[in-house]
């Protein structure tokens, strides 16, 4: 958060406010997904979890919602950065969702900015491809 704002970004923050090994993350990606739904095309979201798949799969449950999950144990930094790309590009994701248990900070900066720096291509391919997800949500 402390990146982001330092950028320019306005923060909404969701939750947790601290850690409770109890706690159950849709209680904190609901909220995230629901304002990404309702302004798909204008706001974003980043979320955190243990391994940002159920994170990124409560996201997804939404209207509109395209949850990309980044984690950069297996694969190179700059391989995993490629694959944030392509969700941008081709996918106009509009959640990241990242793998705190497998990236460092400065991992977990580096997959925001280009995330975030990441245009989508406007495609007539993959406008259409994304309005089918839309259609058949659900």
């Amino acid at each position: 958060m402390e990146y982001l704002r330092n950028a320019g970004y306005e923060v909404v923050d969701c939750g947790a406010y601290e850690y409770d090994e109890g706690d159950d993350y849709p209680d904190y990606i609901v909220p995230v997904a629901r304002a990404v739904s309702a302004n798909p095309n204008n706001v974003r979201g980043i979320v955190l979890g243990g391994s940002g798949q159920g994170e990124a799969m409560t996201a997804n449950r939404y209207p509109h919602v395209r949850a990309s999950v980044f984690y950069g144990d297996k694969l190179s930094l700059s391989h995993n950065l490629s694959v944030l790309e392509f969700s941008r590009k081709d996918n106009d994701s509009n959640i990241l969702s990242i793998g705190a248990r497998f990236v460092s900070d400065d991992e977990a900066v580096a997959a925001v900015r280009t995330w975030l720096d990441i245009p989508f291509s406007n495609s007539d391919r993959h406008k259409r491809r994304i309005q089918k997800m839309d259609r058949n949500h659900g």
